[in-house]
């Protein structure tokens, strides 16, 4: 994978400077995802699309992948200078990689289950994300990269996670017969009984936990999990970890999301004490990560990656306006 770099086509006032596109979508193209969450309650947003950026190139993830897209694209002659995506998380977390290459504006579609960046721009539906569009109101946001050993480096729009999680992501991806919902309980349910503890050095000091998180600006201090993240342009990494001094039960139960949830959780006293918890607040962090047991992958905007079975550094820093995207 190529190496990210930031967008720096900016005005000499600092405001993002204004793309070639035109509001009847000239120069925009759009990736759809139709794997991305559905609904049987929501209006499919296409028609939509089609109709408010009517010169627009729309192109579906198939047989060709969202990188050959976007290259393919770029090779011609009237090459998009937005990179619109209609999807998940996942699906936006790989174009913003994308549009950074590229040096593109983002135009987020929110067409997936959570949709947590898409929400944290404050385009949380596809009408709100085109009004964005309409008004050109674009702006730069904080985003991260994560590197492990000396790969190259990923962009990641809200959260890079390593332990608990990943694995229980890994189990319900093997079941994604059954839905999300009853793939992720009997996920749970196995995770209870099965999860793995890791160990991270960090200038070297060991710890042995349950689950590393860290998400793009600050958090809520009182979760754990956090996926969705409270500010745009705040650079710097909430990192919190679970010290493994607990059971499986609360090391699964600490992944709680909903606050009604965590509202449960705590009533129940299945979430661990503030003891087993520690955070730090910090622009970038190394760490050397021994899986031992666990599932070799880590989680970030709730895609799976594969990381080595062995010993692997993981680096993760803040880039402050790392990316231009249209947000209200």
């Amino acid at each position: 994978m190529p190496t990210d770099r930031p967008a720096e086509s900016e005005s000499a006032a600092g405001a993002p400077a204004a793309d070639a596109s035109t509001s009847d979508g000239r120069g925009v193209l759009v990736i759809t995802n139709s794997r991305a969450g559905t609904s049987v309650v929501r209006p499919d947003p296409l028609p939509e699309i089609r109709r408010r950026l009517s010169e627009a190139r729309i192109e579906s993830l198939g047989e060709s992948s969202m990188d050959d897209i976007v290259a393919s694209a770029m090779s011609a002659a009237d090459a998009p200078t937005v990179l619109a995506v209609l999807g998940g998380d996942g699906s936006v977390s790989r174009a913003a990689h994308l549009a950074r290459r590229h040096d593109l504006t983002l135009l987020v579609l929110p067409g997936g289950t959570f949709n947590h960046f898409a929400r944290a721009a404050g385009v949380d539906t596809v009408e709100a994300a085109l009004d964005a569009y309409d008004a050109g109101s674009v702006r730069s946001v904080v985003v991260a990269e994560a590197v492990i050993d000396d790969g190259d480096p990923v962009t990641v729009l809200n959260a890079v996670s390593l332990g608990a999680y990943p694995e229980l992501l890994a189990e319900r991806e093997k079941r994604t017969s059954l839905g999300k919902w009853w793939g992720g309980a009997i996920a749970a349910w196995r995770e209870i009984h099965g999860a793995h503890r890791i160990t991270i050095v960090r200038d070297g000091r060991r710890a042995v936990v349950w689950s590393v998180f860290a998400g793009i600006g600050r958090g809520d201090p009182r979760r754990i999990a956090m996926m969705r993240r409270a500010s745009l342009d705040e650079p710097v990494l909430d990192v919190r970890l679970h010290h493994a001094r607990g059971t499986r039960l609360r090391a699964v139960t600490s992944l709680a999301f909903g606050r009604r949830t965590l509202a449960v959780m705590r009533a129940l006293r299945l979430m661990p004490p503030a003891s087993d918890l520690e955070r730090t607040v910090v622009s970038e962090i190394e760490l050397t990560v021994r899986p031992g047991e666990a599932t070799p992958v880590l989680a970030h905007d709730g895609e799976l990656a594969e990381t080595p079975t062995g010993d692997y550094r993981l680096r993760l820093r803040a880039i402050p306006d790392g990316l231009r995207v249209y947000a209200r």
